[in-house]
């Protein structure tokens, strides 16, 4: 016995061993499966880091003739470091500076060193647009600082030249639509352009006109017509910044002040050409000369008035021109300035237009006031976090190819977290990126409600959302946050699988990724092998989350049609059994005793008929009475019926339905037997056979019981 016992335990213990090794060699195979679907999957154990390849030893140097070797020098690749523990030959910016490359061609759409260089050429250009007309009007350029004046002028020169021979000769362009990079070509297309023949007119040699007239400010006016360069640094810069409007408002006012400025100088020039202090209109030559000047032509630019009438032809002419160029330029500068202003808040009014309308909506329809204010702080919230109202329009505008690829920089890193996504084609999921929908959450509204069919599949990228349950439904379950996903099993089940579980309320402001089934079945369909992997996951997700309930006998979901009851496997053995004896046993004493009936009920006169009504009871039940009589219960019934056919081969029953639930029997003097209240019996002449009808709890269901008495068979023992 004990050795049979530690046999039975070693045959446990192997066939358990075998079920785990079975169960690691399906999981190796599922995850080997996914990676052939996609070979982008990684596993899930982290490769490790490849150890720095070490380079193969130098060569030994040749020793000279003289058999000495050289004492080891410090190599050119040493370098400097703070700890002061190796040998070094050159800084590291030193090293950086001297192996630096100018690039052989530069991209001025996107290159930020050329942005720069323009600032300075922008910066060299408003030298001598501001200061040009200073010194030639006001006695500022003295023999004393002169030298000052032309150090600076010759290093705007400088740049100038610079520019033209070193950054104009690289920049690249679009020909054909191909970026041509090609230094010839670029040179060649330079030197065709207009911009070639306006930067080579700025750079006039008229400073040798010096050597015979003197130093003259107004010889360098050329200078000023490198205006190109500034509308160039104008476009460059407005699309780097965040705010553009600002600099376009600064832009503007520094256009007005520009303006002003030319305008003060023409006034001191007329007033020393008429002579300081002749006449009440013009300067006096008291105190600070531009100040007074250009506090004068801000008076006569914007026509405040109070102003000394001119006294000579020449003021009246000079003040008349001065007040039509006046009013012309500051039209144009409030008009320029309105439509700055107005771009700079055109989704600002959009954002007001939009709440005005909805406002007036409401209070048409007489909205609640509750509802209202929630319709409010959603424009708020949404407008202030996000600056507009749908992200969507924004992207409508870009080609297919930019908006996957500001998708896959804002959304990508979320949705690759997601269980079910993973190993499915990455091109599936890049179009699913674009499918995407934003959607904002006041505090306490609900995401989805239990119960209801899920149509979505959610992504929080910020805020957080509770998950309620409970049996009031109010208790928080778990807190989702940022990242978090929620919803993809609905996505691809089927049935009532598909169904809401829990509610899902927003704790705070939450914006969310929406994901709806419709847009993901669109594209499934060019992706077949991922749609099965994403089935197949979806029913083992579902599968993992329903087998804890199943484990803990909890009540599974209530069917609305229930199966069909299958035939009683007591029944199905009776049959088996009874072949195999040959005819013995109770149920072959019960085959012989219903033929003996059969008999008896030929020899009468009127036959009565043995209906059974199929729709008498729903299960089947087989119990066996204390009292010595075996009782065999059989359902549904009508099987009971069709097993009672086959028993008494070719009697006949009536198809017709029955009239009352009493089995009738043949018109032999039948005995009651006592039943228990609203049990209905019959018994043959000879006691030996009965058969009842026994009420059950529930009122559509009841028991046919068929008995055989004991004594029939020990009578035929004795015999």
């Amino acid at each position: 016995e004990r050795i049979g016992s530690a046999t039975s335990l070693s045959s446990a213990i192997i066939n358990t061993r075998l079920q785990e090794l079975v169960k690691l060699f399906k999981e190796r195979t599922e995850k080997v499966k996914e990676k052939l679907v996609d070979p982008d999957v990684t596993s899930d154990d982290e490769s490790p880091v490849a150890s720095p390849a070490k380079p193969a030893p130098a060569a030994a140097p040749v020793p000279p003739l003289g058999g000495e070797v050289e004492e080891d020098k410090p190599s050119g690749d040493d370098h400097y470091c703070e700890m002061l523990c190796c040998t070094f030959k050159y800084r590291p910016w030193l090293d950086r500076l001297k192996s630096y490359q100018f690039p052989s061609s530069i991209d001025p759409l996107t290159n930020l060193m050329y942005v720069l260089w323009l600032f300075f050429v922008v910066m060299a250009w408003n030298w001598n647009c501001w200061l040009i007309p200073v010194r030639w009007a006001f006695p500022y350029q003295t023999p004393a600082n002169i030298h000052c004046w032309l150090l600076v002028d010759y290093l705007c020169d400088l740049i100038y030249l610079l520019d033209i021979l070193v950054f104009q000769t690289r920049l690249q362009f679009v020909q054909g639509g191909d970026i041509i990079t090609d230094k010839k070509a670029m040179k060649e297309n330079y030197l065709r352009s207009q911009r070639f023949k306006m930067d080579v007119l700025c750079l006039l040699p008229l400073d040798f006109f010096y050597f015979k007239i003197g130093v003259n400010p107004l010889l360098r006016f050329p200078r000023c017509l490198k205006y190109m360069a500034f509308f160039e640094f104008n476009n460059r810069l407005e699309a780097i910044l965040t705010k553009a409007y600002i600099y376009r408002v600064i832009r503007t006012t520094a256009y007005l002040l520009y303006s002003l400025h030319v305008n003060s100088c023409l006034y001191y020039w007329a007033s020393a050409y008429e002579g300081l202090g002749s006449t009440t209109w013009v300067y006096d030559g008291e105190g600070n000369s531009y100040i007074r000047c250009y506090y004068w032509a801000v008076k006569t630019l914007i026509t405040i008035g109070g102003l000394p009438d001119p006294k000579t032809l020449f003021e009246i002419v000079f003040q008349l021109l001065n007040y039509f160029t006046g009013v012309f330029a500051f039209s144009v500068m409030i008009g320029q300035m309105r439509d700055v202003v107005g771009a700079a808040t055109a989704g600002q009014t959009y954002y007001r237009s939009c709440m005005d309308s909805t406002i007036k909506y409401m209070n048409f329809y007489k909205i609640p006031r509750t509802v209202q204010n929630r319709v409010k702080t959603w424009y708020e919230y949404t407008w202030h976090s996000q600056g507009m109202l749908d992200e969507s329009e924004l992207l409508v505008q870009l080609p297919d190819k930019m908006r996957l690829d500001i998708a896959i920089d804002v959304n990508y890193n979320i949705v690759s977290k997601v269980a079910l996504f993973q190993g499915c084609d990455r091109q599936m999921i890049f179009d699913m990126l674009k499918r995407l929908r934003s959607v904002v959450y006041l505090p306490n509204d609900y995401v989805c409600k239990k119960g209801e069919i899920g149509r979505e599949m959610y992504i929080i990228q910020a805020g957080q959302v509770q998950v309620l349950g409970g049996p009031d439904g109010k208790s928080v379950l778990v807190t989702l946050k940022a990242g978090s996903v929620f919803g993809e099993i609905s996505l691809l089940a089927a049935g009532g699988a598909n169904r809401r579980t829990a509610n899902v309320i927003a704790h705070g402001f939450a914006n969310l990724f929406i994901l709806e089934k419709k847009d993901l079945n669109e594209i499934l369909v060019h992706y077949p092998e991922s749609q099965k992997l994403l089935r197949k996951k979806a029913k083992k997700m579902l599968k993992s989350n329903n087998k804890p309930k199943d484990e803990k006998g909890g009540p599974g979901d209530a069917l609305i049609i229930p199966p069909k009851a299958e035939t009683p496997k007591l029944f199905k053995a009776a049959l088996a059994a009874t072949g195999r004896m040959g005819g013995k046993g109770p149920l072959g004493r019960l085959r012989w005793r219903l033929r003996e009936l059969k008999e008896m009920q030929a020899a009468q006169v009127s036959m009565g008929r043995m209906e059974i009504s199929p729709s008498r009871c729903l299960r089947s039940k087989a119990r066996a009475s204390a009292g010595g009589v075996r009782r065999l219960c059989c359902t549904p019934l009508y099987v009971f019926h069709l097993f009672c056919l086959f028993l008494l081969q070719g009697s006949s029953f009536s198809p017709t339905p029955p009239k009352s639930p009493v089995h009738q029997r043949s018109p032999v003097t039948s005995h009651k037997v006592q039943t228990r209240p609203g049990e209905i019996s019959s018994e043959s002449s000879d006691r030996l056979v009965t058969v009842r009808v026994i009420p059950t709890a529930q009122e559509d269901e009841e028991i046919l019981a068929a008995e055989i008495s004991e004594k029939e068979d020990k009578e035929k023992g004795e015999k």
